[in-house]
């Protein structure tokens, strides 16, 4: 038998994190784990924005219809209409929250808020604070998160498991803390806003993105995961190899950015009629082929052209970085090249972050919706974080007027919060961890990015079947928590090579010289952890 310490416990301060806290906390209690730096995670890097239909000249089913073309035939319909529907609302929540957006300098404008346009998008309708969206957000919401009474933090944890009881039911985490000693959280909803996978990868749009650790949590208690083949490469992140990982907004493009290849040729409009605008998927194809063609390694991105004052007034934290690594992008153009960014398959959940696991739930980037699609749609993002983080709060509410039975059956290695004889005594070399780690990144980057092939994902395959062994050798009963994190990290990206052969046809982020036209009635891939043999990789 266990006793909860919490109703909820949320794993991830990200906006979906911070959000469902918020809108749970004065009826539920709750414990949020988060990092102890707030640097980490994807929410605080996002630059652009949040889509919704805000302006009178825009409407809902236009909103509906972008997301649907840009996911290329594999969105669900009903979850977008949920998601696009909800988003004015939620926009409205974070305003009277007093998240800080930037409002249009035009005292006659229709929306008293700038609204920016992106790649995908036939109307502005992103809403943006400058271009640090992101970190206005989440600094907003954490604000709140901290002062309310009924929110407890937890920032020395790493959650390394879920707990279930005999009954299939998830009853809360285990994790470990800076100095290895274990300890079990037990709520009675546990919900997931981990994050995404590409960390899986060697080069990203954010310093310190998570790898997928969630997902395959929810996975070994049995949740399933949706396509996973189809991670997004943002075209536009700093060439900058001796810098850190640092994104330039979709929005530098849907304000007049203008791509240029090695020669100076603007190349976007000669491969589609929307130019810079087309969505990522296209665009980061496009980039890949020219930096293929060319010696320098990155293509060019310039708007010169807008002017000084332009650029000062919508880009600042653009600018401020990148004259901080030598590029005055008010009279240079900027090196860049595609990056991973966003991870559109997940934890498959319903409209409420509900999984297959009782009273586990999974929210933001995490999870699985169908609101992406085969290409998820730029600053559609940060809406899904807010729209379904709000549902699973209404939700979680109004499961708080039915009470529960106690959990039954936990095994008693799971409530054991101290740390074993073995575990102090254990020591392993990081260093041979991190090089498993980096080779895995290695190989995925270049056999099951932008552009793949059979041969190549068969090849992915085997070596990640390698680092597998190579980690049993180092640390066969994963006893190292880094070990663990590790192990979780090669399984994603396993279940995505799998995910990715699985799939003959091209569609969206998932693009293959062998099949590169689209199938009929294409389906989204659904798979479970217990999928990884040697026979169903093969």
């Amino acid at each position: 038998m266990s006793t909860p310490t919490s109703d909820v416990l949320i794993i991830g301060g990200g906006v979906a994190g911070l959000t469902l806290a918020l809108e749970v906390a004065d009826h539920l209690s709750v414990t949020l784990v988060r990092p102890a730096l707030d640097d980490q995670g994807a929410s605080r890097w996002a630059q652009g924005g949040i889509a919704a239909v805000l302006s009178p000249e825009d409407d809902l089913d236009a909103h509906v219809r972008d997301t649907l073309i840009a996911g290329d035939g594999l969105c669900d319909e009903d979850a977008v209409r949920f998601t696009v529907t909800h988003g004015p609302d939620a926009i409205q929540w974070l305003i009277d929250n007093g998240v800080p957006f930037t409002p249009d300098p035009d005292p006659s404008a229709s929306y008293p808020y700038h609204l920016t346009r992106e790649g995908g998008h036939n109307a502005r309708r992103i809403i943006h604070a400058d271009d640090a969206t992101g970190r206005a957000v989440v600094d907003t919401l954490y604000q709140k998160v901290s002062a309310h009474p009924n929110i407890i933090q937890r920032s020395d944890l790493t959650i390394l498991h879920l707990i279930s009881d005999t009954a299939g039911h998830c009853v809360g985490a285990k994790g470990v803390d800076q100095q290895h000693h274990q300890q079990a959280l037990f709520a009675k909803h546990t919900v997931l806003a981990t994050g995404g996978a590409s960390g899986l990868y060697r080069h990203t749009t954010t310093p310190s993105p998570s790898s997928g650790e969630g997902m395959i949590m929810a996975a070994e208690l049995g949740a399933n995961l949706m396509n996973l083949e189809f991670q997004q490469f943002h075209p536009t992140c700093l060439f900058d190899p001796e810098g850190p990982a640092f994104l330039i907004s979709e929005a530098v493009r849907g304000e007049g950015g203008y791509l240029l290849n090695e020669a100076g040729h603007r190349f976007m409009p000669d491969i589609d009629p929307r130019a810079e605008l087309a969505p990522r998927d296209v665009v980061a194809r496009a980039i890949d082929a020219q930096i293929q063609q060319s010696t320098q390694g990155h293509v060019w991105l310039d708007i010169s052209h807008l002017g000084e004052t332009a650029i000062r007034s919508h880009f600042p934290t653009i600018l401020a970085h990148c004259i901080s690594r030598g590029i005055d992008i008010t009279r240079q153009p900027i090196p860049v090249v595609p990056a991973a960014h966003y991870s559109c398959g997940g934890v498959a959940t319903d409209h409420h972050g509900a999984t297959h696991v009782p009273n586990l739930y999974a929210i933001g980037e995490t999870a699985y919706t169908g609101l992406h699609g085969a290409n998820r749609m730029a600053s559609n993002s940060l809406l899904e974080c807010l729209v379904y983080a709000r549902s699973c709060a209404k939700h979680l509410l109004s499961q708080a007027k039915h009470p529960q039975a106690q959990a039954e059956g936990l095994p008693s290695t799971l409530l054991d919060a101290t740390q074993s004889p073995e575990q102090q005594k254990h020591s392993l070399s990081l260093a041979a961890l991190n090089k498993i780690r980096n080779e895995m990144r290695s190989v995925m980057s270049q056999y099951v990015s932008i552009v793949r092939s059979h041969q190549g994902l068969c090849t992915a395959r085997d070596k990640l079947t390698e680092f597998e062994t190579q980690l049993d050798e180092l640390d066969g009963r994963r006893i190292h928590p880094e070990s663990v994190r590790l192990q979780q990290a090669l399984w994603l990206a396993q279940l995505t090579v799998l995910a990715a052969l699985q799939r003959k046809e091209s569609r969206g982020l998932h693009y293959t010289t062998d099949w590169p036209e689209r199938q009929h009635n294409a389906t989204a891939s659904l798979l479970s952890l217990s999928q990884l043999s040697p026979r169903a990789m093969a």
